[in-house]
């Protein structure tokens, strides 16, 4: 089998490649030099979408958004969840962060899981 070019990936064209040549060396068996190759070319791989195709941290609204349209509610369903209308808008509008009590009763009522209510960076006002 011919040794795979094991260098960083730079390009669209160098991407393709390194797709090919893991699916070739998929069935590599461990401990060989085919399969020790896979494993840098499928890290080469990582690197290179974590650059070129970032994912967006989700967005507490949008979560929010999304299980509503799912369960066919809409944000004044939201009131006894939340704490009021005004509190609804506010939250809905980004200009309140939702607060810890807020996550749970979204969590415990809607199944909106945590990691989509609670941002990463600063509050759902910043975005």
């Amino acid at each position: 089998m011919k040794k795979p070019k094991l260098k960083a990936i730079h390009s669209e064209k160098e991407h393709r490649e390194a797709l090919a040549t893991i699916e070739r060396l998929w069935d590599a068996k461990p401990g060989t030099p085919d399969h020790d190759a896979l494993e840098v070319l499928a890290l080469l791989v990582e690197d290179y979408e974590k650059r070129t195709f970032p994912i967006e941290e989700p967005d507490p609204v949008e979560a929010i958004r999304f299980r509503l349209e799912q369960t066919g509610k809409e944000p004044k369903d939201l009131v006894s969840i939340l704490g009021s209308r005004s509190r609804v808008s506010e939250v809905m509008n980004r200009k309140r962060s939702l607060t810890l009590t807020m996550i749970r009763r979204l969590f415990d009522e809607l199944h909106i899981p945590m990691e989509a209510l609670i941002p990463r960076r600063g509050p759902a006002t910043t975005r």
